[in-house]
C-alpha cells in the first residue's frame, strides 16, 4: 500500500505540489535541515588579539541600541566611533545621550537603509553592535565579520536554520567573534543559580524550564506605531507560528545543563495553540484607525507555544513563548535535580523535597553563601561608579561589560557562535514542528561535534579577566 502511494504521486505530480505530503513539510523527515558541517575552527576556545580600546559602531537605535549606547559609553576602554539608525533624529538623540562622556565623539550614519554598510566599510571598528529588527541581524552581523569587526547582536541572531548556519561559517572562516546579547546567567539570582548548580546542591540537573512571557498585544507594543520601526515585531507575529523569542527561556537552562560544552540538544517537540487574542485586537484597533487595517486578516501564531527538547544525556527542557495574553512577568525558569530545585519565578526560592520551599531565611543564607564572584565584583564596581543597578536598559549590563572585558583581555567569549546559532536555531525549528503537527525534528549540532571536549563557558567566579572599570556615571 505504501509503494502503491508513491507511485500514485510521482505520476500523478501531485508531490511537487504539495498535496498528501505538505510540500517542505514532511513529518517523517526528523532532519529536514544540516546537521552539521566541517568545522575550520573552535571559536568556543578562540581567543581574538587584545584590544586596549574597543572602537565600537552600533547601528539600530531604537529602545535597545539607544540604552546600549548610554551602556557602553559607560564601560573602561569603550570608544564608541559611529552610530546608525535610519531615522536621522535617533542618531541625533543617541549622540546627545553620550556627549557628557570626552572619550565618545561618534560619527553619523542614517538616511538610507544600505547607511550601517558604510559604518562597517569605514576601516577602524573592532565591534558592531546590532540592534535593529530580526531578519536584519543576521545580514548586518555576517557583513560586519566579513570586514574583520566582532559583531554582537541583539536577540535572536537569526530567523531561519540556513543563517544560522551562515553565522557559524563566517565566523570561524574570518576569526571574528559573533556574540549575542543575553542576560543568560553573568546577573543577579540566575548567576547565583548556576553557581549553585555548579557546586553540585541540587545533584545532577535533569530538567529545565525558561519562558518568554510579555503582553505585547497593546497600543504600547506591537500595535503601536512608533515603537517598532514599519511594524517589524508585529509583522513577525503575522507571519511565523512557534516560540519566535526562545532566547529569554532558554538562557538560564542551557548555561545550567553545559549545553554545547559536555551536552548537546538533540530533538525538539513543539506545540501552539490557536490565537485568540491578536486577530481580535487588530479588528479593535483598525475599527479605531484605517492604519492597522491591513492586519486584520492576518493569521498570527499562537498564544502559547510550548516547546520540549531531550539533550543527548537525556535531560529535558521546556521553554514556553506567550506575548498576546494579559499574564504577569516574568516567566518562569526552573532548574530541577536530583537533589532539589530552584525556581526562578513569581519569587525565587529553592525545595529539597516535597515538603515545600524553603524558609526565606534560609533561601537568603544560601543566596549569600553562593553569590558567585561576578555578582560581587560587578556590584562593588556600579557602586563606585556612582550608579545604581536594574533601571532599565540604560544601565551597564555585565553581559556587555564582559563582553568587553574578554575583548580587552584576549579571552574567548561567554558567549559565542554556537550558543548564539543554537539558541536562534530553536525558533525556526519549532516553527517546523508545529506545522507539522508536532513531530519531533533534530536540533543540528552548530559545534561539529565540539560540544564533546569544549571548556564551559560562563567564568561566573571571573578566574580570567575581570580587570575592565566602569566610568561613573553622570
Amino acid at each position: 500500500m505504501k509503494n502503491n502511494r508513491r507511485e500514485f504521486i510521482k505520476r500523478t505530480g501531485l508531490a511537487g505540489a504539495g498535496i498528501f505530503v505538505g510540500g517542505s513539510r514532511n513529518p517523517e523527515n526528523r532532519e529536514p535541515f544540516p546537521q552539521t558541517q566541517r568545522q575550520r575552527i573552535n571559536m568556543s576556545e578562540y581567543a581574538a588579539p587584545k584590544l586596549e580600546t574597543v572602537r565600537v559602531g552600533i547601528i539600530g537605535l531604537g529602545n535597545r541600541g539607544s540604552g546600549t549606547t548610554r551602556a557602553m559609553a559607560r564601560i573602561e576602554g569603550v570608544e564608541i566611533k559611529a552610530m546608525c539608525d535610519i531615522i536621522p533624529e535617533k542618531v541625533s538623540a543617541a549622540i546627545a545621550s553620550i556627549q557628557d562622556i570626552p572619550q565618545h565623539n561618534p560619527d553619523s550614519y542614517s538616511g538610507s537603509e544600505d547607511a550601517w554598510k558604510r559604518l562597517c566599510e569605514r576601516g577602524d571598528i573592532d565591534l558592531v553592535y546590532i540592534g535593529t529588527p530580526w531578519r536584519l541581524h543576521t545580514p548586518m552581523a555576517v557583513y560586519a565579520m566579513e570586514h574583520e569587526i566582532h559583531a554582537a547582536v541583539d536577540r535572536p541572531c537569526a530567523v531561519t536554520i540556513d543563517e544560522c548556519w551562515q553565522l557559524v561559517e563566517t565566523s570561524e572562516r574570518t576569526r571574528r567573534h559573533c556574540w549575542m546579547a543575553t542576560r543568560s546567567c553573568l546577573d543577579g539570582i540566575k548567576a547565583v543559580a548556576l553557581n549553585m548548580v555548579r557546586k553540585g546542591l541540587f545533584g545532577e540537573i535533569i530538567h529545565a524550564e525558561g519562558a518568554y512571557i510579555h503582553n505585547l498585544n497593546t497600543e504600547r507594543y506591537n500595535f503601536s506605531k512608533d515603537q517598532y520601526y514599519d511594524m517589524w515585531r508585529l509583522k513577525e507575529n503575522a507571519t511565523r507560528n512557534g516560540n519566535l523569542y526562545p532566547e529569554s527561556g532558554i538562557d538560564a537552562a542551557a548555561p545550567m545543563m553545559d549545553i554545547n560544552y559536555g551536552d548537546k540538544m538533540e530533538f525538539m517537540v513543539s506545540v501552539s495553540g490557536n490565537d485568540f487574542s491578536m486577530k481580535e485586537k487588530a479588528r479593535e484597533m483598525a475599527a479605531a484607525d484605517p492604519f492597522f487595517e491591513p492586519y486584520v486578516d492576518k493569521n498570527y501564531r499562537g498564544n502559547m507555544n510550548v516547546s520540549i527538547i531531550r539533550t543527548a544525556r537525556g535531560r529535558s527542557i521546556m521553554i514556553q513563548h506567550d506575548v498576546s495574553t494579559p499574564r504577569p512577568r516574568p516567566g518562569s525558569h526552573l532548574i530541577s535535580g536530583t537533589k532539589g530545585l530552584f525556581r526562578h519565578s513569581p519569587n525565587p526560592a529553592i525545595a529539597f523535597g516535597h515538603e515545600g520551599w524553603l524558609p526565606e531565611e534560609e533561601f537568603q543564607s544560601l543566596v549569600e553563601e553562593y553569590t558567585p564572584e561576578i555578582s560581587k565584583r560587578f556590584s562593588e564596581m556600579v557602586r563606585q561608579a556612582g550608579g545604581e543597578r536594574y533601571s532599565g536598559y540604560s544601565s551597564v549590563r555585565p553581559m556587555d561589560w564582559r563582553l568587553i572585558d574578554c575583548l580587552r583581555n584576549g579571552l574567548p567569549l561567554d558567549m559565542n557562535v554556537y550558543d548564539a546559532a543554537l539558541w536562534s536555531a530553536l525558533g525556526p525549528l519549532s516553527e517546523w514542528s508545529v506545522a507539522n503537527r508536532s513531530h519531533p525534528v533534530q536540533v543540528p549540532d552548530f559545534t561539529a561535534g565540539a560540544w564533546q571536549t569544549s571548556k564551559r563557558r560562563q567564568d561566573i567566579e571571573l578566574e580570567y579577566g575581570g580587570t575592565t572599570k566602569l566610568l561613573r556615571y553622570g
